[in-house]
């Protein structure tokens, strides 16, 4: 199962510097000038998690396998972008593939690297990345409807929900609303979902400031922060040219003493990859042996036959239940057999909804 977030933002605020760096790659060229980025670069991240870490240390697994997450690098968006302007309708169907939205803003001040718009505001370009997105997804929907509007008058009860949906939607998108503000019945979803709307999808906004100001931000990013916080959406600040340059070191001591030598306790790369878990809704189990110790990625509210589905179809059609301890007691009595006869380890049916950190053993019959 595989989760992707897209870097937007408009040219020149170092998306391909962060997506170089978070990736570890030089796919993607960084340049001081718009449109860089001809194609989406897309590149996958381990997700760093200390407890798979622990566990390949106590059950002395031969493979460590982390859950990954694709960043996906998109080009700038400028205004007029929904109407063609800059690389305009190529990039916005770049992004309605994506499951979230990271956009980044520029937060730092600088004489040598240009701003499309003149100066640094990082809210005026959060407010100009969503109404291109915004004006992509009405002219999407207002192309639909009409077609839409005639096949209602057939009666069917499917194009109507879907009509009722799109015409609040639209409604919504017209007001200058994007569609993740609506409230949604669950009745109501699988329309929704239809609709396939880039102002649907989470955002998380990431704040790119000055090496000097990663460890506190500055009065950009607290803007940014509050704006965030306003919208119950999330925000990190980071330093993309601090990640590039952790992205040379070659250890992992390397990597935390220079972080030390900043003020800083995490990498961007964690914040980024934990907000990103977070407005993805994503939650990791575990699973551990000799042979390996695995991180694996499911929805919250996934159940215990559709997690064992992710590690393979067999596992879901016959399961029968789930071996299930949680990582702090895993770890607190040494291991699955220990903790199996302290009593920590449950067998869990197929309602059992899946929590993070959960160490499983599944059993099936196929």
């Amino acid at each position: 199962m595989g989760f992707n977030c897209g870097i937007v933002g408009l040219p020149n605020v170092g998306k391909s510097t962060l997506f170089n760096a978070l990736t570890s790659t030089v796919q993607a060229e960084a340049a001081n000038y718009p449109f860089c980025t001809i194609e989406p670069n897309s590149g996958r991240v381990a997700v760093p998690d200390y407890r798979l870490n622990k566990l390949t240390e106590l059950s002395k697994s031969e493979k460590t396998v982390p859950t990954f997450l694709e960043i996906v690098d998109i080009a700038g968006l400028v205004r007029g972008a929904s109407k063609g302007e800059g690389l305009g309708n190529q990039f916005l169907g770049h992004i309605r593939q994506v499951d979230a939205v990271i956009t980044l803003l520029r937060c730092f001040e600088s004489d040598d690297i240009t701003h499309v718009e003149g100066s640094v505001d990082p809210i005026r370009d959060a407010e100009t990345v969503e109404t291109e997105l915004l004006l992509s997804d009405l002219e999407s929907l207002e192309k639909r409807i009409e077609p839409l509007e005639r096949k209602v008058k057939g009666g069917d009860k499917d194009d109507k929900a879907l009509y009722d949906v799109m015409s609040r939607v639209l409604d919504a998108l017209r007001e200058g609303t994007p569609a993740r503000r609506l409230p949604i019945s669950r009745e109501e979803r699988p329309y929704f979902k239809e609709l396939s709307l880039i102002t649907a999808k989470p955002v998380l906004y990431v704040c790119n400031v000055g090496e000097d100001e990663a460890a506190t931000g500055n009065a950009h990013s607290a803007r940014v922060l509050e704006k965030a916080a306003a919208e119950r959406a999330e925000a990190v600040v980071i330093s993309a040219a601090i990640e590039a340059e952790i992205a040379l070191l070659e250890t992992a001591g390397d990597k935390m003493e220079f972080l030390e030598t900043l003020g800083l306790e995490d990498t961007g790369l964690s914040k980024v990859i934990a907000a990103g878990y977070k407005v993805l809704g994503l939650v990791t189990f575990l699973t551990t042996g000799p042979k390996e110790s695995r991180a694996w990625t499911v929805p919250q509210g996934a159940t215990a036959p559709q997690a064992a589905g992710v590690i393979h179809s067999d596992f879901e059609k016959g399961f029968i239940c789930a071996e299930t301890i949680g990582f702090d007691e895993f770890m607190a009595n040494g291991g699955e057999q220990a903790a199996r006869e302290a009593g920590k380890m449950r067998q869990e049916g197929r309602d059992y909804v899946i929590q993070d950190g959960d160490v499983l053993l599944f059993r099936f019959n196929v």
